[in-house]
């Protein structure tokens, strides 16, 4: 395995959980080093063992683990591999999470209710972690709980520029699926450009995932839409409001969303949905296993790599977003 390595004795060793290999395994390619070989299994009871097969002491220690399905898998495995890594005398220990889990439950909607986002932040810290790497949080806020350099990263220039070449940038109007996005939406327009429209929706407050699209504001007739949302779960939200924007004569829809979740019976109502692209990026493993014609998976390993460099080379990560 060749370390990436800076001034003096310093190196950089890059680690992977099982979750999204294929993603790790891009980000070692960009930073022209590969992945320390790491013994991971399950016990018959389900209990995870880990071990890192050299030496770590000393070096400044990346882990690559996106929180997809089974979740709480994944989570408890990255929280092993920091431990094993504080114990075995790692320099430093930077967690990589391109989608940091149960970010939707950032704030308390009703009593009696946690808040699981913090909690997770809080078990990242006590595991080990210095510092955590992540792109399009679901809320801003959320990079405040954690005790330490937080670096948000975002997926919109990747998305908006690859929107930008393979559509009629004249006829591009942005969408924002809710009021929620609309901030979102707005750097989208500003990258690309373009005007804003807003689908006002209803959420039933005590059903998952039960949406009611209701007016469009704007003008989207005859236009491309492009509905922009940080993550696409079960795609209620998002084909509720596609079809919104057709009702009210769109020519075309386009979804572009940095975490393509797809759980349940997501990449049905994709395929039966009469959006004709949806583009993700591969922060999660589950877009790609579509198979869908109409699915795209746009690679963040460039920037997730640029920002790994950055940290390590004692650089500056703020830079490189304003270069983006």
């Amino acid at each position: 395995m060749k370390a990436f390595a800076a001034g003096g004795d310093r190196r950089l060793l890059l680690f992977t959980g099982r979750a999204h290999p294929a993603l790790a395994d891009s980000i070692a390619r960009e930073l022209g080093t590969g992945l320390v070989p790491t013994q991971a299994r399950d016990f018959a009871n389900g209990e995870i063992y880990v071990r890192f097969e050299e030496s770590v002491r000393g070096a400044d220690c990346f882990v690559v683990q996106s929180h997809t399905a089974p979740i709480n898998t994944w989570v408890m495995e990255q929280l092993i591999m920091i431990d094993a890594l504080k114990r075995a005398s790692a320099r430093s220990i930077t967690v990589v999470v391109p989608f940091y889990g149960y970010s939707r439950q950032d704030k308390k909607h009703k009593g009696r209710e946690p808040i699981s986002a913090r909690l997770l932040a809080d078990l990242i810290a006590t595991a080990g972690a210095d510092r955590i790497i992540t792109v399009d949080l679901h809320t801003d806020q959320i990079a405040g709980f954690f005790d330490g350099p937080l670096d948000h990263l975002f997926a919109l220039p990747t998305l908006a520029d690859h929107i930008a070449a393979h559509t009629d940038h004249e006829r591009l109007t942005v969408v924002s699926p809710d009021a929620g996005r609309v901030r979102v939406a707005d750097r989208w327009c500003d990258r690309l450009g373009a005007p804003l429209a807003i689908v006002h929706k209803k959420r039933d407050k005590d059903v998952a995932h039960r949406v009611s699209a209701h007016e469009v504001v704007g003008d989207v007739a005859g236009r491309v839409c492009v509905l922009v949302d940080d993550m696409v779960d079960t795609t209620g939200t998002i084909c509720a409001a596609a079809d919104a924007l057709y009702d009210n004569g769109a020519a075309d829809v386009i979804v572009a969303a940095t975490h393509g979740i797809l759980s349940g019976p997501a990449v049905e109502r994709l395929e039966e949905s009469k959006v004709s692209r949806f583009v993700f990026t591969d922060t999660l493993p589950t877009a790609a296993a579509t198979g869908l014609d109409k699915v795209e998976v746009l690679s963040i390993a460039p920037l997730v790599a640029h920002a790994i460099r950055e940290i390590f080379e004692n650089g500056s990560v703020t830079n490189l977003l304003e270069e983006m």
